[in-house]
Parts: C-alpha cells; structure tokens; sequence
C-alpha cells in the first residue's frame, strides 16, 4: 500500500544521557553528597553540554542546582519541568515522624534543542522504591520516569523516556545486602515495560537515564528485552552493547561486562512501524574532567540514532477538524474525522499519523 511518493525516509539525531550529580552534600543531619560538584561544578557541566550540542539530554539527579545546569542551555534548548530541589528548612522538620519525609522532586530534566516539538509528556513515579534513612535514601525522593513524544525538526516523531532507579551502595553489594534494592529495581523494569508496550504505536521509543542496573546483578534481558520481544509487538536493544560490546549481553549471575555503565540508552522499535538505529555509541570519560577529575560521579553517554520511516506531516486533529479531507484507514475503509483515533491514515492521498 505504501507508494513511492511516500517511500521511506531517514535522518539521524543525536542525544546523551548523564546523571548531573545535583544532590546537595547534607539532608537533615545525613552526609549524602560532599564530594559533589554544587553549585561552580554545575555551571562547568552546564559548559560541558552546552558543548556537545546534542539534539535531546536526558538528565537525572538535577535537583539543587537546577539554574546552574540549565545556564549555558537556556539559549538553544528548551526543557521540561523542573520538580524542585531537596530543601528542608529546621523549621519544617518535624523530628517525631521522620519516617514521613519524603521529596515530591524527582530529578529529571529533558532538554531539547529549539525546533524539536514535544506533544505530549507525562510524569509517572516507580510503585516500588526501597531505602529510606539507608540504601542510597531512595525512598526520600519521588524517583520514576517522564515520558515525552517528540517531533523532530524535520518531521521524525519518536517518543523518549527519561529515568532514574533505585540504587545499591558499593557496601551493600559487596556484603550481599542488596536484594531488596535488586527486587525494587526489576518491579521498576517490569512497571517500565508495561507503560511502554501500553503507548506503543508506530513510534520508536528511546529510554535513557541512571537505571542503576548491570545485566549480571539485574535481569534486564529477561524481565524487559526478552519480554517485549515475546510479545511480537517491538524489538529492543542496548545502544552501548550493540556499538561497543559485539551484541553480546553478559549472562545473569555470571560475570561483569567490562565497562559497562549503570547508565542505559535503550530503543525499541514497533514491529510494522518506524524504526531507529544506533549509529555511533560513546562514553566520554577523559572530556568529562577539570584537572583531571570528573566532573562528576557520572560519566555521560552518548548515542547517534538514524531514523528510518514515514515523517510526519504536521497533520492533527486540530486541522483535520472542519476541513473536508478524504481519511481512510489502512484496510482502505473511509474514517469520520470527527470520531478519529490516534493511529495512521491516508488522508487525501497522503500517509499521515494523527495525533
């Protein structure tokens, strides 16, 4: 059915994923973060970004020093919400229900370059989450994921989750004390897989962020890549894996995968629909300094994807509506605009995804 004035088309973008290390060094009377970069170190990362000129940053951990990270940014990109910063005046605390605290911020920023469109956004927090005054404090926080559906300047629409899950201290792992914060991850893995495949339609969808988690200590492969794949509905891959490590994903249980990252760029591409393609992968972990120390406790990652697909044409219900316009679906049957779906059409002759 696809002709070949609607022949296929493909561009490429670009994007990273860092954890900004924005943690202020103390909460209430716990040390969580002296080595920090604060606030000059930020304005260095928010420098180092600004560098790169990526299309899309996906950031974690953007919390008190949101200003600083943003500042070299704010010219040429755009960004979502910023959910606050950990803050707690003396006054405020109330010391017999210490318990209770928890941050309603969950450190997430998407920045994009001006041109790029975002038509939809959503901003979900984990179900499960473990550690509250122990095992990285994750539950003083609201961690989880937003969801963005993007279009890109040339017409690309793809859809980016931006992340953060619960961590494991060196300390627990070394002593074995980190299966609660293994079981919090993988409920968080299989809540990501579910919304996923519940939005899923013609788009690619890219996940990134700080998903603390290493295929031998996590089961990624079967809980999410391997489960989506048995669907029929999508295929998934690891950027970094794919690019730097041959495709071979370490065995659960088995041994690390040198190099490897807890951070994580991810696709998934519908079966029948447009697809995207890592071209180039890298960790930049000798740019990423001032005087040879790192900027901060996270490396960045960047990916170079290539999209393959149908561009869209701008087309919404917006101006299908009161317009006489000729709609079909795929099977060739005549649509009501007025009772349209999200989904692909032929409208006057064209294909076109209606959002």
């Amino acid at each position: 059915m696809f002709s070949s004035a609607n022949a296929q088309m493909q561009t490429s973008f670009t994007m990273a994923t860092l954890n900004v290390d924005g943690l202020p060094g103390q909460v209430l009377f716990f040390n969580v973060n002296q080595d920090g970069p604060k606030s000059g170190g930020s304005e260095l990362i928010s420098e180092y970004l600004a560098s790169k000129g990526c299309d899309i940053f996906c950031l974690q951990e953007n919390f008190n020093y949101h200003q600083e990270i943003l500042s070299r940014l704010f010219a040429d990109y755009e960004h979502d919400e910023w959910s606050g910063g950990i803050i707690l005046e003396d006054e405020e605390i109330d010391y017999d229900h210490l318990q209770d605290i928890k941050f309603e911020c969950d450190g997430l920023n998407m920045v994009w370059k001006k041109g790029i469109q975002t038509t939809n956004y959503e901003r979900k927090a984990w179900n499960k989450s473990f550690g509250k005054f122990s095992h990285e404090f994750d539950e003083m926080i609201t961690k989880g994921f937003r969801r963005h559906e993007l279009t890109l300047g040339d017409g690309s629409e793809i859809v980016v989750y931006n992340m953060h899950m619960d961590a494991s201290s060196q300390r627990d792992e070394a002593e074995m004390n980190d299966g609660e914060d293994r079981e919090a991850r993988l409920s968080q893995w299989i809540q990501l897989r579910e919304d996923i495949l519940g939005h899923l339609d013609c788009r690619p969808v890219i996940i990134a962020g700080d998903m603390n988690s290493l295929y031998h200590r996590d089961d990624v492969k079967t809980a999410f890549i391997d489960a989506i794949a048995a669907t029929g509905k999508a295929t998934v891959g690891d950027a970094w894996v794919e690019k730097c490590n041959g495709g071979t994903y370490p065995l659960f249980s088995g041994e690390a995968l040198e190099g490897e990252l807890l951070d994580k760029i991810l696709y998934i591409n519908p079966t029948g629909g447009n697809s995207v393609v890592p071209t180039s992968v890298s960790v930049d972990k000798e740019g990423y300094t001032v005087d040879g120390t790192p900027l901060g406790d996270h490396y960045p990652l960047f990916a170079t994807f290539e999209f393959k697909g149908r561009k869209s044409s701008g087309m919404n219900r917006q101006n299908i509506d009161g317009k006489p316009s000729e709609i079909y679906d795929l099977r060739g049957i005549r649509q009501d605009s007025e009772n349209l779906q999200k989904g692909i059409y032929i409208i006057n002759g064209n294909i076109q995804f209606v959002k």
